[in-house]
């Protein structure tokens, strides 16, 4: 997902995807220690999108914090 597709979402659409992908690096992780991985990419994917989501919901707490 692509860091504009984000910027788009509001707060409550950034936290569920927060959740779906850390919910679906879990059960990546577990695949790879019990068996291989179709795509192994999939693993650096998903970290990197909680890792965009994050900074977004940092960024806009910091937005909101100077405007108030």
């Amino acid at each position: 997902m692509k860091i504009n597709e984000l910027r788009e979402m509001s707060d409550e659409q950034l936290e569920l995807t927060a959740k779906d992908a850390a919910t679906q690096l879990f059960r990546l992780r577990v695949q790879s220690q019990t068996e291989k991985l179709d795509a192994p990419s999939e693993t650096r994917r998903n970290r990197r999108l909680i890792a965009r989501v994050r900074t977004l919901q940092t960024e806009r707490a910091a937005a909101s914090k100077q405007t108030s």
